[in-house]
Protein backbone atom coordinates (compact mmCIF):
# COMPACT_ATOMS: atom_id res chain seq x y z
CA UNK A 1 0.00 0.00 0.00
CA UNK A 2 1.14 3.50 -0.71
CA UNK A 3 -0.13 6.83 0.56
CA UNK A 4 0.76 10.34 -0.55
CA UNK A 5 -0.62 13.34 1.33
CA UNK A 6 -1.16 16.85 -0.03
CA UNK A 7 -2.53 20.08 1.38
CA UNK A 8 -5.98 20.78 0.07
CA UNK A 9 -7.52 23.95 -1.29
CA UNK A 10 -10.40 26.04 0.01
CA UNK A 11 -10.10 25.06 3.66
CA UNK A 12 -9.50 21.36 3.03
CA UNK A 13 -6.61 20.39 5.30
CA UNK A 14 -5.50 17.21 3.57
CA UNK A 15 -5.97 14.97 0.55
CA UNK A 16 -4.51 11.46 0.56
CA UNK A 17 -4.08 9.34 -2.55
CA UNK A 18 -2.45 5.97 -3.05
CA UNK A 19 -2.56 2.32 -4.07
CA UNK A 20 -4.16 -0.47 -2.01
CA UNK A 21 -2.75 -3.78 -3.31
CA UNK A 22 -5.04 -6.13 -1.35
CA UNK A 23 -8.11 -4.35 -2.74
CA UNK A 24 -6.57 -3.89 -6.19
CA UNK A 25 -7.60 -0.25 -6.31
CA UNK A 26 -6.26 3.24 -6.06
CA UNK A 27 -7.89 5.35 -3.37
CA UNK A 28 -8.55 8.99 -2.55
CA UNK A 29 -9.42 10.42 0.86
CA UNK A 30 -10.42 14.06 1.31
CA UNK A 31 -10.58 15.46 4.84
CA UNK A 32 -12.29 18.34 6.58
CA UNK A 33 -12.04 19.47 10.20
CA UNK A 34 -14.91 18.48 12.49
CA UNK A 35 -14.70 19.40 16.18
CA UNK A 36 -10.97 19.99 15.81
CA UNK A 37 -10.24 16.62 14.17
CA UNK A 38 -9.60 15.70 10.55
CA UNK A 39 -12.38 13.46 9.25
CA UNK A 40 -12.67 11.99 5.75
CA UNK A 41 -15.74 13.33 3.98
CA UNK A 42 -14.86 11.62 0.71
CA UNK A 43 -13.27 8.19 0.47
CA UNK A 44 -13.18 6.56 -2.93
CA UNK A 45 -11.47 3.24 -3.60
CA UNK A 46 -12.93 1.19 -0.77
CA UNK A 47 -14.26 -1.65 -2.93
CA UNK A 48 -12.23 -4.22 -4.81
CA UNK A 49 -11.01 -2.76 -8.12
CA UNK A 50 -13.09 0.41 -7.75
CA UNK A 51 -10.46 2.78 -9.20
CA UNK A 52 -8.34 0.64 -11.55
CA UNK A 53 -5.99 3.29 -12.92
CA UNK A 54 -3.91 6.06 -11.39
CA UNK A 55 -5.21 8.73 -13.75
CA UNK A 56 -8.76 8.25 -12.47
CA UNK A 57 -7.63 8.64 -8.86
CA UNK A 58 -5.64 11.76 -9.72
CA UNK A 59 -8.68 13.22 -11.49
CA UNK A 60 -10.74 12.83 -8.30
CA UNK A 61 -8.03 14.23 -6.00
CA UNK A 62 -7.27 17.16 -8.31
CA UNK A 63 -10.71 18.59 -7.51
CA UNK A 64 -9.50 19.25 -3.96
CA UNK A 65 -5.70 19.79 -4.09
CA UNK A 66 -2.92 20.98 -6.33
CA UNK A 67 -0.99 17.84 -7.27
CA UNK A 68 2.43 17.38 -8.86
CA UNK A 69 2.41 16.52 -12.58
CA UNK A 70 4.39 13.35 -11.87
CA UNK A 71 1.79 11.89 -9.48
CA UNK A 72 0.12 9.58 -12.02
CA UNK A 73 3.48 7.99 -12.85
CA UNK A 74 4.40 7.77 -9.15
CA UNK A 75 1.16 5.93 -8.36
CA UNK A 76 1.63 3.50 -11.24
CA UNK A 77 5.14 2.76 -9.95
CA UNK A 78 3.63 2.15 -6.49
CA UNK A 79 1.23 -0.35 -8.07
CA UNK A 80 3.95 -2.12 -10.03
CA UNK A 81 6.18 -2.44 -6.96
CA UNK A 82 3.52 -4.58 -5.29
CA UNK A 83 2.43 -6.64 -8.30
CA UNK A 84 4.39 -9.75 -7.26
CA UNK A 85 3.16 -9.73 -3.66
CA UNK A 86 0.54 -12.20 -2.46
CA UNK A 87 -1.99 -11.87 0.33
CA UNK A 88 -0.89 -13.13 3.72
CA UNK A 89 -3.18 -15.18 5.96
CA UNK A 90 -4.71 -12.12 7.64
CA UNK A 91 -5.43 -10.39 4.32
CA UNK A 92 -6.96 -13.56 2.87
CA UNK A 93 -9.22 -13.96 5.91
CA UNK A 94 -10.23 -10.29 5.79
CA UNK A 95 -11.13 -10.57 2.11
CA UNK A 96 -13.26 -13.65 2.76
CA UNK A 97 -15.07 -11.76 5.50
CA UNK A 98 -15.36 -8.47 3.59
CA UNK A 99 -16.47 -9.92 0.28
CA UNK A 100 -18.59 -12.81 1.54
CA UNK A 101 -21.54 -13.52 -0.72
CA UNK A 102 -24.16 -15.93 0.67
CA UNK A 103 -25.04 -17.01 -2.88
CA UNK A 104 -21.53 -18.52 -3.13
CA UNK A 105 -22.15 -20.78 -0.15
CA UNK A 106 -19.50 -21.40 2.48
CA UNK A 107 -16.55 -19.32 1.26
CA UNK A 108 -14.74 -18.82 4.53
CA UNK A 109 -17.20 -17.15 6.82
Amino acid sequence: MSRHSYSGRDGIPRVDIGWDRPLGTFFVQVFHVDDGEEVAFLWEGTDYGQIPDAASAVKIAAQYADLPPSLTATLEIDRLRTSAQADGPAQSAAKRWRFYDPKDGNNGR
